[in-house]
């Protein structure tokens, strides 16, 4: 249902004989501005409910990290982590394009409060014409003269029914649109720069265990060539242990192609040359897992994710625009003045006998146009259909998002556990191995087979404790990341474009932010 015009009122009967003066110009005016003030064409936005449920999945969600290698860290962030991030927001490209959008689209909003003001205009014209009396039936002579005009004008369109209050409202609706896009660049850009950091974490923990296992082929291949020296194995034993070698070593190459990925990611998000900036070295060990998690309801979840705000703005600003169309349908009213003088002599032109002015108002009612405006009012409807559909779509994928991320973080705290116990258990298994090798009682097959057992437990475990970070990173940015904790200055300092303030604002949420 539209809202009526209201400001259409009723007339009132008058007795025959009973006799009405004409309105004054003031009271036409006061009409108008009632008008103004009582009609606005057009639904009154109202943001969408939230999803009428409680919880992220069908199961029981946790609300604290499980326990894994008993990890009892209360604290995510680390001094070199918040060093990479406070680098990203000064110097982001992305962020910085989001923040002058942002910007662009205040100045718009500014421009467009322009409509509620009169607009006044001043013009001087000089033209030098020739006067032909033949076009008037005349048969005397012409003549040549100049003209000097200077004049003012005055306008104001009333905005009877709200057209122009419905495009201020959708240039708001902008305003919220890149606003909120600036927070959904902020919560990308800290998402990535934490998975490159425990990517590249990751990369040399590989590197490390890689390096180790390098070491103790080495050593392997030693006491071969010294067994196989004495006699008590075959010099084939040596060659195999050295093939296992050249294999190991060959895995080193694609893992500081890695490091070296992530370090180049790391320099452009924070706005660099890779050549020029290097990113501090953080190690797993540098990072500790929360032990709470900030855990919302969904209610809350659709009032503070940036993407979800950022559908609902879209939402809004299609709302107005079906009032800017309705608006089209009605008659629109002006009033002007224009007041100046003009002479054929620059040095008479401020003579009294000189001065023209004019007052008077117009409307402009559409009668036909083809249905255009019909149909234009029509096409708004659907566009907000249109962007209905892609909030409740935004909203349904915030929820699946978040509900995947709390599972994965079981499920990798399961894993982290399994893979800790492999890693215990292939490293007892390789030390009985190298002993009964040693002593002459296991052949090279089975130290191979052991070290092959506790190398990929190793990788194993680096690949599920940096995949346990991720993931933790991720519930975060799916929950909204904790901007609305930075506080009022922080806050408008990052929509603004401001260079930030050192530890302005939180990488991710605290713990204590938002428990449910």
């Amino acid at each position: 249902m539209w809202p009526r015009n209201k400001g259409r009122r009723k007339r009132r009967s008058t007795r025959v004989g009973v006799h009405k003066p004409w309105p004054t110009l003031a009271g036409w005016c006061t009409v108008g501005l009632l008008w103004v003030s009582g009609c606005t064409v057009g639904p009154d936005f109202v943001p969408p409910a939230a999803p009428p449920v409680d919880r992220y999945t069908a199961g029981a969600e946790p609300t604290a990290t499980i326990s894994a290698n008993e990890e009892t860290q209360r604290s995510f962030s680390s001094p070199k982590l918040d060093l990479v991030i406070q680098e990203a927001l000064s110097n982001n490209a992305t962020l910085q394009a989001a923040q002058a959008s942002l910007r662009q689209s205040q100045e718009r909003l500014k421009a467009g409060f322009g409509v509620f003001y009169p607009q006044a205009d001043a013009g001087f014209d000089a033209t030098r014409q020739k006067f032909s009396p033949a076009r008037f039936g005349q048969s005397s002579q012409g003549s040549i003269f100049s003209l000097y005009t200077l004049e003012g004008t005055v306008s104001y369109t009333l905005d009877v029914f709200g057209g122009e209050r419905r495009a201020v409202e959708g240039l708001q609706s902008q305003v919220d649109f890149q606003r909120y896009a600036v927070l959904a660049a902020y919560l990308t850009l800290s998402g990535n720069v934490v998975n490159a950091v425990v990517a590249g974490a990751a990369y040399r923990a590989l590197i490390e265990s890689t390096q180790e296992l390098i070491d103790l082929e080495k050593e392997q291949i030693r006491l071969a060539e010294i067994q196989a020296q004495a006699g008590t194995v075959p010099y084939s034993d040596v060659l195999s242990l050295r093939t296992q070698l050249s294999a190991t070593e060959a895995t080193l190459a694609p893992l500081r192609q890695n490091v070296s990925q992530t370090e180049h990611l790391l320099a452009i998000l924070t706005g660099r040359v890779p050549a020029q900036w290097a990113p501090p070295q953080v190690d797993l060990k540098d990072l500790k897992l929360p032990g709470d998690l900030p855990v919302t309801l969904p209610s809350n979840l659709v009032r503070q994710r940036p993407d979800i705000l950022v559908a609902e703005a879209q939402l809004h600003g299609a709302s107005a625009q079906i009032g800017v169309a309705t608006a089209a349908l009605f008659p629109s009213f002006t009033l002007s003045g224009t007041y100046g003088v003009n002479n054929n002599s620059i040095e008479n032109l401020f003579n009294k006998s000189s001065t023209f002015w004019s007052l008077g108002g117009s409307v402009l009612a559409p009668l036909f146009h083809g249905g255009t405006l019909w149909y234009e009012r029509r096409a708004a409807i659907e566009g907000y259909e249109q962007s209905l559909a892609v909030y409740r779509q935004t909203v349904l994928a915030a929820l699946g998002q978040v509900a995947h991320v709390l599972r994965a973080l079981e499920h990798d705290a399961q894993a982290l556990r399994a893979q800790s116990q492999a890693v215990d258990t292939s490293e007892e298994v390789m030390r009985l191995v190298q002993d009964n090798y040693r002593a002459g009682i296991a052949n090279y097959l089975q130290v191979l087979i052991a070290n092959a057992q506790n190398h990929q437990a190793r990788i194993g475990y680096v690949q599920a404790s940096a995949l346990r970070l991720q993931d933790t990173v991720a519930l975060f940015v799916a929950l909204g990341g904790g901007w609305w904790n930075m506080g009022e200055k922080p806050l408008h300092e990052l929509t603004q474009g401001v260079a930030p303030s050192p530890d302005a604002f939180p990488i991710l949420p605290r713990l204590d932010d938002k428990k449910q």
